[in-house]
């Protein structure tokens, strides 16, 4: 196990000074995937700020208008269980429900679960093997590899892994905000902005810099909101990240589509809206099949496939089409 000190916060404006000015300090809350990395050498801190004590960061907060504001400490287990989540968002507590095991989402925050690292395994696994995402500049193993797993929308040369948070999904389709607090302020992030496609330097998975906080996710208030499902498709049922899944919500008038929101994992670097689909979607029947899985075909033009993961094309829109009609069927 890689050395660390330990050290606790207990005022932000000073965590985000010595967060700042120490490139060698790391946040840590609940710490199951900052661990995990620290074991696996992906990531090497020599000091750790625990976070857990900063006032007002684990509240969970209904807004006027149906919204709701999530603290970054807040628990994903807390989160999952809130009556107000549950009611207004159901895509949210679903995405929580369906990650990790409940131990770990008693541990986990809100905020490390969307900052969590990819799970591709020449990343993870500390064995010297091509990884621009670990060691910058040597390549991408996964490209011509084991790449089952692996990204069909926007992914580059240098870096074909997914990002692993299932909540993000839901949060991405929401059109949730990242609050993130620094020494200048506050400011707001549009989910959808918030995870970086890899380009050329897949080593950044997001767009907060050094001495930069999350401290909430706010999450507006949508008539899609409350018909709302996640559906996740996984190798096995229990404790394993997404092949690929879904968050969709819908609104209605009549049995026609007024608007519909979804939001796509385990298929590129970051949560994947499917724009071109909620677009197309407009006005359609839930009662037909054939038009739904057309409208969701047209955000599927542009899919690029690996060697080993062409089924996910496929596969990918059934599940968003299994989202979309449980979610329907909320109304």
């Amino acid at each position: 196990m890689h050395p660390f000190a330990l050290s606790r916060a207990v005022e932000t404006a000073t965590a985000i000074a010595a967060h700042a000015a120490d490139p060698n300090l790391a946040f840590i809350a609940g710490g199951t995937d900052l661990l995990g990395l620290i074991k696996d050498r992906a990531a090497l801190p020599e000091r750790l700020l625990d976070i857990n004590g900063l006032p007002g960061m684990a509240r969970i907060v209904p807004l006027p208008g149906g919204g709701v504001r999530i603290g970054a400490l807040a628990r994903m287990s807390d989160v999952a269980a809130d009556a107000e989540v549950r009611q207004r968002f159901p895509v949210i507590a679903e995405g929580l429900l369906f990650a990790a095991s409940g131990q770990l989402r008693n541990m986990a925050s809100i905020g490390g679960n969307i900052m969590q690292r990819t799970r591709c395994p020449y990343f993870r696994d500390a064995d010297d093997l091509p990884c621009n995402k670990r060691r910058p500049g040597t390549g991408c193993s996964a490209l011509r590899g084991l790449n089952r797993t692996h990204a069909i929308f926007g992914w580059s040369d240098a870096c074909v892994a997914t990002h692993a948070s299932d909540v993000a999904v839901a949060f991405a389709a929401m059109d949730a905000n990242v609050i993130v607090r620094a020494r200048s302020g506050e400011r707001s992030i549009p989910f959808t902005q918030f995870h970086r496609l890899p380009g050329n330097t897949p080593e950044r998975d997001n767009v907060l810099d050094r001495g930069e906080l999350i401290v909430a996710i706010e999450v507006p208030g949508r008539i899609e909101g409350r018909a709302s499902h996640y559906l996740k498709i996984r190798d096995r049922q229990s404790y394993e990240f997404a092949l690929v899944s879904a968050a969709a919500a819908v609104a209605t008038s009549g049995r026609r589509i007024a608007s519909a929101r979804l939001a796509m994992g385990g298929v590129a670097h970051k949560p994947w809206r499917l724009t071109a689909a909620e677009t197309a979607l407009r006005g359609v029947s839930l009662d037909n099949i054939d038009a739904l899985r057309s409208a969701i075909a047209a955000s599927f033009a542009d899919a690029r496939p690996l060697a080993n993961n062409a089924f996910k094309v496929e596969l990918a829109q059934r599940v968003a089409l299994r989202a979309l009609q449980t979610a329907g069927a909320r109304i």
